[in-house]
């Protein structure tokens, strides 16, 4: 809004110039997300006591330190991430990007059922939500509805293609097989943070280490100089999703004050569903859904987790872990929950290296 109001001016009072500068406009939105976090975090989650009391339920079959260490701990602190994103971004970004809008209405869909979600555990006062079968049916609906926007936004023959790492020119053509792909990685980028946030602080940190590196692969991807010069494919009108990435990064640092252990207030669905999904959404926008699965690799890793569990289970009646995500199976193998947290930080730094290694490696 900033710059759609203030940059047009910019002949008449020079510094206003400022506004055109992605750097400028970032940093403005990290900053304004942040204090949003602060100022409004503490309110919010008193409210939240109030209105939950027990705070969140918790798993009886999950690590025996949760029923006694996190009880009382209130839920849907996500919202705060999601106030201090959308407003950052609507405060600085540029309103006639249409990348700006189907990524924000990806978020916010997904973060309205994430919320639903929520609600319904605290109401029941269980640990289960909305039914598993309806919360899949909403959440590939607003993904398809996503996908198609941002094929019908993105110009041929990049609306349907899918770049390959460390190979340059290579997109594949997917045609339309491109959008239950990207619903694809939509609904498993949101579904996999969303497994990952079982400690306090374990998933957000990993989500400000994605989101940093999308950061810069937006602004990349959205300058033509310098997306040749690195041999990797520009999409016009990407490099204003670097601003949203800055809100998202500030938004989550802020919720970082309110989540470090021990935690004040969890993120609950209402923030790890919409926060995978703006990861989600970013790659697909700028042609790197291949490169986010390994900057994202610790959410791999958890959902493999799960995945293999079950499978094992049910095939063969055996656990391949103790528990289900891998965060849990080392909690039950006695390791201290700043340990586990701290060493999965250490895994997603070192991952998200390797991703944005593929910038170079061509």
């Amino acid at each position: 809004m900033l710059f759609n109001l203030l940059y047009p001016l910019s002949d008449q009072l020079p510094v206003l110039n400022l506004f055109r500068y992605l750097t400028f406009r970032t940093g403005g939105a990290i900053m304004t997300a942040l204090l949003i976090s602060f100022v409004f975090g503490p309110p919010l989650i008193r409210w939240l006591k109030r209105r939950q009391k027990e705070g969140q339920p918790i798993r009886t079959d999950g690590p025996a330190s949760h029923i006694l260490g996190k009880a009382g701990t209130p839920t849907m602190g996500g919202f705060l991430i999601l106030l201090g994103l959308l407003v950052a971004t609507l405060l600085w970004a540029d309103l006639t990007n249409q990348y700006i809008w189907a990524v924000l209405g990806v978020t916010t869909g997904f973060g309205i059922i994430g919320f639903a979600d929520d609600f319904l555990k605290i109401r029941r006062r269980t640990s289960h939500g909305l039914p598993a079968k309806i919360k899949f049916l909403l959440q590939i609906t607003v993904a398809g509805i996503t996908a198609y926007a941002i094929v019908q936004i993105t110009p041929a023959p990049l609306a349907t293609g899918l770049a390959v790492p460390f190979l340059k020119d290579t997109l594949l053509n997917l045609g339309w097989f491109f959008i239950p792909f990207a619903m694809f990685v939509l609904v498993g980028t949101s579904n996999a943070v969303n497994l990952t946030d079982g400690l306090d602080g374990l998933a957000i940190v990993p989500v400000m280490i994605a989101t940093a590196c999308f950061a810069l692969i937006t602004y990349l991807v959205g300058n033509a100089v310098f997306a040749g010069y690195l041999q990797i494919h520009a999409v016009p009108g990407a490099g204003e999703l670097t601003v949203l990435c800055g809100a998202l990064l500030g938004a989550s640092l802020g919720f970082l004050w309110f989540n470090a252990p021990p935690a004040m207030v969890f993120m609950g669905d209402t923030g790890s569903l919409s926060v995978g999904a703006v990861l989600g959404a970013v790659s697909i926008v700028t042609k790197h859904e291949l490169v986010l699965a390994m900057i994202g690799g610790l959410f791999v890793l958890e959902t493999v987790s799960v995945i293999v569990q079950v499978a094992s289970f049910k095939l063969t009646g055996k656990r391949v872990f103790q528990m289900a995500p891998l965060h849990h199976h080392f909690e039950k193998k006695g390791w201290a929950e700043p340990t586990i947290v701290i060493r999965f930080w250490i895994i997603a730094s070192v991952l998200a290296l390797i991703g944005l290694s593929t910038l170079k490696l061509r």
